[in-house]
């Protein structure tokens, strides 16, 4: 009978699924006919204004996602825009005649704190070639006032609120859940900073971590209200001052405290557009999107022979994983390619990465330890380069991080699990050892570990530690009593990492493959992304393949119970991290 059952659930769902790949492939046919006879070359008005409405997300690397929801049919067809591009975009029209203005309505900011650094740097350039910013929105919180304050003019909504409050963090801690449930994780770590996997062997924050932290955030923090001082008329002290004391009641209050210009409705906002522009009627006014003027005008030298490669290390560092991870083979494997490629002459290693496994990331820094004896390499650091993302980069001929970066995190840690009181209270499942020697079943997470096993563990630490150390001090030109000075898993701002010799230079990404060129002697030259980006077809025949193992796993229930376990099974044993302790989403 679940034979039967199970055939005849497979066969529903298969049929289901055939109908859904005939209505794809019908789309992806109609699209492809009807962008057959479309030009390539996006039209752009000869006078316009550069809109950037920040809908769109601002990637490391263009992202065009493309998922299918097995059981409902609907499809995930989410498109990003890549840093540089929209950087590069903004460049280019401080330059073109028919760019009249910017006009920006930063509502929701999907970028990080970097990339937002990246983004301001570039409008204030455009404002100084002579061309006006004008912003309005109907909100404002920390993140997008720090972009909006670049403008001219600052236009806000007269009911618009205000949530500038500074930033802050949350650390939720498990350890009692975890007590409650029975699981029981084993840390050992060199770092009194190394704060990972604190918040699941503790119920509340250390000392040391607290202060990093805070520390961390005022860093980030005071560049942010440098920023804005200098763009408006007041200083960072008096700013502070206004937020310690809950001074931004309402837009009236932002007004009268200087934080904007004027308090417009959108029509207001559509005359005064009207009035720069030169026309009467809104329906004269021309804007052109960034991302169809990045399309126009952001397009690569392909005639240049000798080019640059970006290679992008964004995400977690594992030895093997999906595309939203850094592997370690398949990178290694890419930056062998680029060490082979006679015609790349320089490399610019982004990264964007809060750490991960050990050997991973060991595996990367030899291939760029190789890679620098044949080619520069200038690395560019994002949100995060920490802990295992800095491993990976510290040899490079230079380093750029932005100001708000987060970097260091010199330190390592390992993490056993014992699962056995969740195994015999909330599962009745009772795990019985065989063994052939005394320590034969130490790494099976079904006990914990012996005094005699927790040191064996502590040495093996130990030495990652430091490797760690020698690294960073041969690659930055210490020693490695300095390096100890600022590692123990001390995790620190960019503009911090600057005073400390844990970076070279202030920048981005468009300012590190500057330099990559200066390096390399290249006046032209051709940009190639690795890893490259797959196409849509690519992704769709990648999500249909997911999907199919989704459905005949809905198609035998028995795999749940199956997979579960294996889960477990993989969970055991002593795993050695480099990594922050969590991935920050500061706002």
């Amino acid at each position: 009978m679940k034979d039967f059952l199970k055939v005849l659930l497979a066969s529903f769902v298969g049929t289901v699924l055939a109908f859904l790949v005939f209505g794809f492939f019908s789309i992806i046919l109609l699209v492809g006919i009807a962008s057959f006879g479309s030009s390539d070359e996006p039209i752009i008005a000869k006078e316009s204004i550069l809109l950037l409405d920040f809908k769109t997300p601002i990637t490391e690397q263009k992202g065009d996602k493309f998922s299918i929801n097995p059981i409902t049919g609907d499809v995930d067809m989410t498109g990003s825009m890549p840093l540089y591009s929209f950087v590069k975009a903004i460049d280019a029209a401080a330059e073109d005649p028919g760019i009249k203005f910017i006009y920006m309505t930063p509502g929701t900011l999907k970028m990080g704190i970097a990339q937002m650094e990246e983004v301001r740097d570039a409008l204030k350039r455009f404002r100084a070639s002579g061309k006006a910013i004008i912003s309005y929105s109907n909100e404002f919180n920390n993140a997008n006032y720090y972009l909006a304050s670049v403008s001219d003019k600052v236009i806000f909504n007269p009911y618009g609120d205000v949530f500038i409050l500074g930033l802050s963090s949350n650390m939720i801690f498990f350890k009692d859940l975890l007590d409650r449930i029975g699981v029981e994780l084993q840390l050992i770590k060199h770092g009194k900073y190394k704060a990972a996997a604190e918040q699941f062997v503790q119920n509340d924050i250390s000392a040391e971590n607290l202060e990093q932290n805070k520390t961390m955030l005022n860093s980030i923090w005071k560049g942010w209200c440098d920023e804005i001082a200098e763009s408006r008329d007041f200083n960072s002290e008096q700013f502070n001052f206004w937020i310690d004391n809950l001074e931004f009641h309402n837009a009236s209050s932002a007004l009268e405290k200087g934080l904007v210009d004027e308090l417009w409705y959108s029509d207001q906002v559509a005359e005064y557009l009207c009035s720069l522009y030169g026309v009467t009627e809104v329906k004269d006014l021309k804007f052109t999107p960034i991302t169809k003027y990045a399309a126009a005008r952001v397009k690569p030298e392909l005639r240049a022979k000798e080019k640059i490669a970006v290679v992008y290390a964004d995400g977690e560092i594992v030895m093997e994983g999906t595309d939203k991870a850094v592997s370690g083979i398949k990178f290694s494997q890419t930056l062998e390619k680029i060490r082979k490629d006679s015609t790349i002459k320089a490399v610019v290693l982004r990264v964007n990465s809060p750490g991960g496994g050990v050997s991973a990331s060991e595996m990367i820094h030899r291939e760029i330890s190789l890679l620098k004896e044949v080619k520069p390499v200038i690395a560019s650091y994002g949100d995060f380069a920490a802990s295992g993302g800095y491993w990976i980069s510290a040899k490079a001929d230079k380093i750029f991080t932005n100001k708000s970066t987060l970097t260091g995190s010199i330190g390592v840690f390992a993490l056993v699990p014992n699962v056995s009181k969740t195994m015999e209270k909330h599962l009745h499942l009772r795990s019985v050892a065989i063994t052939t020697n005394k320590h034969s079943d130490a790494m099976s997470g079904m006990r914990a570990l012996d005094n005699a096993e927790r040191e064996y563990v502590r040495q093996s630490v130990e030495k990652i530690y430091t490797d760690f150390t020698s690294i960073v001090a041969t690659g930055r030109n210490m020693s490695v009593e300095q390096v100890e000075m600022i590692a123990q898993g001390r995790v620190w701002a960019g503009s911090d990492a600057l005073e400390i010799g844990l970076a070279d230079m202030e920048g981005g990404l468009v300012d590190a493959i500057a330099y990559a060129a200066e390096m390399a002697g290249l006046s032209k030259y051709r940009l190639v992304e690795y890893p490259q980006v797959k196409t849509t077809l690519e992704k769709l025949m990648e999500s249909l393949s997911k999907t199919g193992v989704d459905i005949n796993t809905l198609a035998d229930p028995f795999a749940y119970i199956e997979r579960s376990y294996s889960r477990l099974k993989e969970a055991t044993g002593a795993v050695h991290y480099a990594r922050l302790p969590i991935v920050y989403d500061i706002r």
